[in-house]
């Protein structure tokens, strides 16, 4: 099998950082793309809080770039998935889809995907209206009308983040009390441009004919009525899933399955395994926060391999 002295898995803003940084010391990184070449940003129209682009940038040709600059160091690319690890020894066994290979270090990368309703009509508005990060996007909707849809501990953060900047927040949360904490629930329903919307599931959002984001058509749980709500966007809120399934077992997980690294570096509990951006990271799930990430594992990673000499 292919010895290599860095595999990255994952390509968005966390795996392509690291990936800059050991190219640029020498330990010729092999970066396996997974499913979503690019991660999450791929799918986002516009990127307006990454240092760098006072004039914003298309998610797509951030990534792009990014990309350009760790084969400008002389990053490798393998268009693969995943499909499994043996993390018992050094080196470590990494299957892919493709070949199978061999790893002294490792950086997981592999991000975590926002929980999506799983309605056509959420495909067809995602980035024009549909979203699910206050923090990314409610800079668009300032001064306007948004729904949450959760009831969560995740929903009412949202609502209160955007809550600062638009008119009105209105939650859709298919029962009639929040599952959030009893603080939270008191916050959100003691904030006045915030209110509830009780016992109500999104059957559709509204116009994918038009291709762009103009309500809502809600139902009730409780009678099967429909109606329809107008709003200027919608945040869908109802969690994240991070891409650690491969490694049940191996690494040592949290209960919501994120990788748990040692506080303040981005070690796991296997030596020579590291791990960056959103598998890791639950709470803050920002772009700049996972190159951040990146940056840290590579330089562990470099660190690693100097002192085991390899």
């Amino acid at each position: 099998m292919p010895m290599e002295r860095v595999v990255i898995l994952g390509s968005g803003p966390a795996g392509l950082t690291a990936a800059v940084y050991t190219a640029r010391s020498g330990l010729d990184p092999l970066v396996i793309d997974g499913l979503q070449p690019g991660g999450q940003l791929t799918t986002t129209f516009e990127v307006e809080n990454f240092p760098g682009f006072p004039e914003g940038i298309q998610g797509p040709e951030l990534m792009d770039r990014m990309r350009q600059q760790a084969g400008r160091f002389g990053t490798r690319f393998v268009l693969e998935e995943v499909v499994g690890v043996d993390l018992a020894t050094r080196p470590f066994t990494v299957r892919t889809s493709g070949p199978t290979l061999q790893a002294a270090t490792l950086i997981v990368a592999t991000g975590a995907q926002a929980r999506r309703l799983g309605l056509p009509s959420e495909d067809a508005l995602w980035g024009k209206g549909v979203s699910a990060c206050a923090t990314c996007d409610a800079f668009f909707f300032r001064g306007k009308d948004v729904l949450v849809v959760g009831g969560g501990e995740a929903a009412l953060e949202e609502a209160a983040y955007l809550a600062r900047t638009c008119k009105s927040v209105r939650i859709v949360h298919r029962r009639d009390q929040f599952r959030a904490t009893e603080y939270l629930s008191r916050r959100a329903l003691d904030t006045p441009n915030v209110s509830p919307i009780w016992n109500a599931v999104i059957e559709e959002f509204l116009d994918p004919a038009a291709g762009r984001f103009t309500g809502a058509r809600l139902r009730d749980t409780k009678t099967g009525a429909l109606r329809v709500v107008e709003a200027d966007g919608a945040f869908v809120a109802i969690g994240h899933a991070p891409a650690t399934e491969i490694f049940a077992g191996q690494v040592e997980r949290d209960e919501a399955g994120y990788l748990v690294t040692q506080a303040g570096t981005p070690r796991t509990n296997v030596p020579g395994v590291f791990a960056a951006g959103d598998v890791a990271d639950p709470r803050y799930r920002q772009a700049v926060c996972a190159a951040g990430m990146g940056c840290q594992a590579a330089l562990e990673a470099e660190r690693f391999l100097a002192t085991e000499g390899a």
